[in-house]
């Protein structure tokens, strides 16, 4: 009934299509099983993508030849660049999408891919021959062949859901539980633990009185996330989102319902995202605080439903509904669904590769929450990693690996294979020590030209790379030689309070005044803006970012440079850790567990001293 595949994927969330969709792209014949057809890509929590770092992530993904960026795009209602008040390298690209047509866009890509086959089933089991992972065994019997597997089970391994003293199946609301793999695998040796997340209400908007929330419209100008020419919503017609706040009132409510509350009765034994808070978490961590931002956020174009963020809640139902009344426009809310929490099964992701292959069943993959993160973003980036990886493996292929100083994609694989999680890991600028390096708007130039080579990026992005760096370089030069006049350029430095010039200076030295934006100079001087009009506004934007931040961008690559000679050191896949005597206790068990590839991978794992690393090196013969 079924043919041989090079590689099957297990669920379609954000994880499974990013895999799917890359590995069928490089030439995989690829077969996408999922539980529910009707749930492609389904936003299972908030209606939107990309923020702090994860906008970061999403670029990346694009830049790559990912469809999560595109798709995003084409589904937006409403756009905002988080963090324009900081330096580049804190500006993260987040938008507020229409759930439904967002799958629906998704789901027409991935019909539109070539070597993409789909079958809706509960997957069961791996096959396993000769020691490695060779296909899988559906809910009703059917073995399916492949030559590497990439399981991207999302919050469905065992799924429990809980709202007060309810509980019961799911992987999410009104959708079973998947069974069968976390079983099979602990048997043959991996190690499994169980992690929670949340969800909010959601609520009807034409219950709503918007009169009584601040208004939060999106950006004037809408850069997107896709590198590529994607028709994007026109600014005038965004959808608006609003903030209102919980108050004493609303805590005491909730407070009420903590002793049927399963977080605080013990109901659940998963360890919820940090980041991400429950409301009663909140109140309880935060005690001191009289109230609570809530954001509400809009479903879509054609629908009232709203998304409560940051109300996400396991409390009883009526509770819920009873604190959700007390706070300002929510007066006469009706709730279309109440908030849950969720438990699942999770590996610890100390037990995979760089190319998020299993250490113990080799040709199989994990990707998303199954390895312990949390949020889209973080799952498609890891579901086209181990896409691209599967693809490269069955063809004997080198590996693709990102390294911590090129992607904020390398930098979360490398801290979840060198330093494991215990909680839902997510992303943040602050986890990568290069930032000034990683921004959004050159993932593109940094990552684009690499998998052009390794047959992912298509040519047309690879042109339009080019043409970014060639614009870039022609308004450096235009600028390094354009000298402006005191009289030209003063009347604009009064008007931003910077010191007026005394004689003619070069643009680009101009540019490196604080509060100078190269947009202004040219409406300052029109002689400037004739040189550039030619050039479209992201390279005008990367061309001043170079030019401002060039010092810092040195420095960075430099600390790249001597970070690069540790991760130049390999360690053999053979090496004995037991004839080194000098490290500590708790060096050898983690290098033993998650035996680094390299000197400087072995020098993040947590527990691990500089000294560890030093006699490590000793005893590598260096």
């Amino acid at each position: 009934m079924f043919p041989d595949y090079d590689v099957i994927v297990v669920g379609a969330g954000h994880a499974g299509c990013e895999a799917a969709a890359a590995a069928a792209n490089l030439g995989s014949k690829v077969l996408l099983v999922t539980m529910n057809m009707q749930t492609i890509a389904q936003m299972s929590c908030n209606p939107a993508m990309g923020g702090i770092a994860k906008g970061q992530i999403v670029r990346e993904i694009d830049a790559l030849g990912g469809y999560s960026g595109i798709v995003t795009d084409l589904s937006t209602i409403q756009f905002r660049m988080l963090n324009r008040s900081k330096g580049p390298a804190m500006w993260s690209p987040r938008a507020q999408n229409d759930r439904m047509l967002f799958a629906a866009k998704w789901r027409e890509m991935l019909e539109m891919t070539p070597n993409v086959d789909f079958y809706q089933d509960m997957v069961q089991s791996i096959i396993i021959k000769n020691g490695r992972a060779a296909g899988v065994v559906t809910g009703m019997g059917n073995e399916i062949f492949s030559k590497a597997v990439v399981v991207t089970s999302g919050t469905f391994l065992n799924g429990v859901i809980h709202i007060g003293e309810k509980r019961f199946g799911g992987g999410r609301v009104a959708e079973k539980a998947a069974t069968g793999i976390t079983e099979q695998l602990v048997d043959l040796g991996f190690e499994s633990d169980r992690l929670k997340t949340g969800t909010p209400p959601r609520v009807d908007g034409r219950s709503l009185d918007y009169s009584k929330m601040e208004e939060q419209k999106g950006d004037e100008a809408i850069v997107g996330f896709s590198y590529l020419p994607v028709e994007r919503v026109k600014p005038e017609n965004q959808r608006s989102c609003f903030i209102t706040y919980t108050n004493t009132t609303v805590h005491d409510i909730l407070k009420t319902g903590f002793d049927r509350s399963p977080m605080y009765q013990g109901r659940i034994e998963g360890v919820g995202p940090r980041y991400c808070p429950s409301i009663e978490d909140k109140i309880n961590r935060f005690a001191d605080r009289d109230r609570h931002q809530i954001f509400v956020e809009p479903e879509g174009w054609n629908t009232v439903e709203i998304y409560v963020n940051g109300f996400s809640t396991s409390l009883p139902e009526e509770v819920q509904h009873q604190a959700l009344k007390m706070i300002p426009g929510f007066e006469n809310c009706r709730i279309f669904r109440p908030g849950y929490a969720i438990e699942y099964d999770y590996f610890p992701p100390t037990q995979l590769q760089y190319t998020l292959e299993t250490k113990i069943l080799p040709n199989l993959f994990f990707a998303g929450q199954i390895n312990g993160t949390t949020g889209y973003e973080e799952a498609a980036c890891q579901g086209l990693m181990a896409g691209i990886n599967a693809h490269q493996k069955t063809r004997e292929l080198e590996a693709f690996v990102l390294k911590r100083s090129e992607a904020y994609i390398g930098v979360l694989i490398d801290d979840l294979i060198s330093k494991g999680t215990d909680e839902p890991y997510r992303m943040f600028t602050s986890r990568a020590e290069f930032r000034t390096l990683l921004r959004q708007d050159n993932a593109d130039i940094r990552l684009t030209e690499r998998s052009f080579k390794l047959g992912l990026a298509s040519t047309e992005r690879m042109m339009l790379v080019e043409q970014k760096k060639q614009g870039v370089q022609q308004i450096k030069n235009i600028l390094n030689n354009f000298n402006i006049d005191a009289e030209a350029i003063n009347p604009y430095f009064e008007s931003i309070s910077s010191a007026a010039l005394t004689e003619r200076q070069k643009a680009s030295r101009i540019l490196l005044r604080p509060n100078v934006s190269l947009p202004e100079m040219m409406q300052a001087v029109p002689s400037l803006t004739e040189q550039l009009k030619q050039h479209s506004v992201d390279i005008i934007e990367q061309a001043e970012i170079q030019i401002k931040y060039e010092r810092y961008i040195e420095k960075e690559n430099e600390l790249v440079e001597k970070m690069s000679q540790m991760e130049g050191l390999l360690i053999p896949d053979n090496f004995d850790y037991d004839k080194i005597s000098a490290v500590s206790k708790e060096a050898l068990q983690k290098f033993k567990k998650i035996k680094p590839r390299t000197l400087g991978q072995a020098s993040r794992i947590s527990g691990v001293n500089p000294s560890d690393v030093q006699i490590l090196m000793v005893y590598m013969g260096r």
